[in-house]
Order: C-alpha cells, then sequence, then structure tokens
C-alpha cells in the first residue's frame, strides 16, 4: 500500500506473497505509473526485510535498480515505531472496513479491496496527522543513547 495522507490516495495492491519481487514490483509500477511525472517520490517504509534498496538491487540489477530509484528518497521508520508509517494506519483501516470477514478467493479479495480503494479515493479520505516533534520525543525519548555523557559545563 502506498498513501498520501494530505491528498486522500492510496494505491493498494494484492500480492500473493510479501517477498522482495512483490515490493519492487509494487514500487515499479508507482515509480512508472502513478508517479511517473514526479521529479521526487518519498518512500516512507518500516524496517521490514524486503524494503531495502539491496531488494531493487537483488531483484533488478544494479543498474536496472539504480535507474528506477534516482527519483526516490528513502524514509524509515524507527524499530519498533512503524505504528509512524502512515501506510500502516491505513493497512489498518483496510483491515476493519473490507477484511475483517472471511474472502472466498484472491479474485474476490482483490474486487472488494479494489471497491475499498476506489471508495476511499473518490471520498479522498485524508489521515490527519497530529503526532508532534514533541511527542516523539517523550514518547520515544528512551529509545534514544545520548551522544554525550558525563559532559560538564564550565557553571557545574
Amino acid at each position: 500500500m502506498a498513501i498520501e495522507p494530505k491528498a486522500g490516495r492510496r494505491v493498494v495492491t494484492v500480492t500473493a506473497h510479501r517477498a522482495k519481487p512483490d515490493f519492487v514490483g509494487f514500487v515499479s509500477e508507482l515509480l512508472t505509473g502513478t508517479y511517473a511525472k514526479a521529479k521526487r517520490v518519498h518512500l516512507v517504509l518500516d524496517n521490514l526485510n524486503t524494503h531495502f534498496r539491496k531488494c531493487f538491487e537483488d531483484v533488478l540489477g544494479k543498474r536496472a535498480a539504480s535507474s528506477l530509484l534516482r527519483r526516490v528518497q528513502f524514509h524509515y521508520t524507527p524499530k519498533h515505531a512503524s505504528w509512524l508509517n502512515m501506510a500502516e494506519i491505513e493497512i489498518g483501516m483496510l483491515s476493519r472496513q473490507c477484511l475483517d470477514r472471511r474472502i472466498p478467493s484472491e479474485q474476490a479479495l482483490r474486487s472488494e479491496v479494489n471497491a475499498w480503494q476506489r471508495e476511499r479515493n473518490k471520498q479522498r479520505r485524508t489521515i490527519k496527522w497530529s503526532f508532534t516533534r514533541q511527542d516523539a520525543d517523550r514518547k520515544l525519548s528512551h529509545r534514544y543513547v545520548p551522544l554525550l555523557t558525563g559532559l560538564r559545563t564550565s557553571g557545574d
């Protein structure tokens, strides 16, 4: 899933697996289709083992990966904080609104997900992000490593 949280636009693709080729194919389609005219595409990703530049090189080869990713800027959420990734929020909405029942086949799943995506995009459903940097400092400060420990100022 890819989401533009302020524009209320999302792109969802159902794949059989969650492996490197699936992820690379999804991002490739975003870059050559949906965002073909964008000068720069920012991807905010969690640290799943398939979400790294090397995966593109493994699947496409270095030359093709470099060509494809020339407009991409990767941003990673902190480990243990993938809830900061807005796509995860949207996946939660998809799960609650569309996938909360037994779906009999992959074809039916694709149809249901596509219908959900069309409706959400038509409604331009956005994510109102209210988490501030101060909230992050307060919530995640125990994960920070102090750069300078034991440093004393002249006033001590």
